[in-house]
């Protein structure tokens, strides 16, 4: 039973890789093909998620302004638009991201939902494939999980009926708890750091050239947008930058084929949902001496 408390928890671990690559949508490159400058790029976004176009993406209500009179970040290239993008995106104190990346272990999706702060914190929803919903809140040192029937039975394909059955008993529609420094959920915790996963958005090594042009006036779900596109050979991302207030990043769509998906930015620098939940909490640290 431990094991496979502890595998269903880390699945959340995948979250972690896709977001981080979304975030440095923003800074992906340095060139503007509209301004004959190219320099090189800050952060691949090749791993990050998935390809839909802004016509196509329900999800992101992006259409055309017809309103605009006036086009945003006049006498910018698409590489400054995305420098102000990434400094606006790195500095916020908390943030919430949502949509789709791709999870390379079993070439599904993970669909995320998740809010998350610089002191920690962090609440949302998680899912695979569709097959149920984990929720998750880490507030201070501890990390609590709890798993639809659904989702577990999707994680637990290939066990053996009886632990399936027994796993679904104890776990499905509980909340559970776990200290966020122990070894199971330490690393979970860790994604839930904003400071961390800003940080790592900010910092890359990577030197492939990749090239930023401008697009156009757009709206994100009601928010006015402007378009960037980031071509790196012959994938090209959509970046959607706020055009209203700081230029945060409310949008980024892949153009990979290997690794669809897209996520959103909302809810910056607002209050991070993460209470304790209230009732019953099953300890799962306690549970040291089932076996498995």
């Amino acid at each position: 039973m431990r094991r496979r408390a502890r595998r269903t928890a880390l699945t959340a671990l995948l979250l972690a890789a896709g977001a981080t690559a979304c975030l440095t949508g923003c800074r992906s490159g340095q060139g503007d093909t509209s301004s004959g400058d190219t320099t090189r790029s800050a952060e691949s976004t090749a791993s990050a998620a998935s390809a839909q176009s802004a016509s196509a993406s329900p999800s992101a209500s992006a259409s055309a302004s017809a309103s605009a009179s006036k086009e945003p970040f006049t006498g910018l290239t698409g590489a400054q638009i995305s420098e102000r993008a990434l400094k606006a995106t790195t500095e916020a104190r908390s943030l919430r991201m949502s949509g789709t990346v791709p999870d390379e272990e079993s070439g599904g999706t993970i669909e995320i939902d998740i809010a998350l702060d610089r002191r920690g914190d962090c609440a949302g929803t998680m899912g695979m494939n569709g097959q149920g919903e984990a929720e998750l809140i880490k507030t201070g040192d501890t990390l609590y999980l709890k798993y639809d029937e659904r989702f577990l039975r999707a994680q637990s394909k290939g066990e053996p009926q009886a632990d399936t059955e027994a796993l679904v008993s104890l776990l499905a529609g509980r909340w559970t708890k776990m200290s966020a420094g122990g070894a199971d959920a330490k690393e979970m915790a860790g994604f839930c750091d904003l400071d961390k996963l800003l940080e790592d958005a900010g910092d890359s090594n990577d030197d492939t050239p990749t090239t930023v042009t401008r697009g156009k006036a757009t709206t994100v779900d009601g928010t006015p947008a402007f378009t960037l596109y980031e071509t790196d050979g012959s994938e090209r991302n959509t970046v959607y930058v706020a055009t209203e207030g700081k230029p945060y990043l409310l949008r980024f769509e892949s153009g990979s084929k290997q690794e669809p998906g897209a996520l959103s930015f909302t809810g910056y620098d607002e209050p991070v949902p993460a209470e304790s939940p209230s009732g019953e909490v099953l300890d799962l640290d306690g549970l040291d001496g089932m076996s498995t």
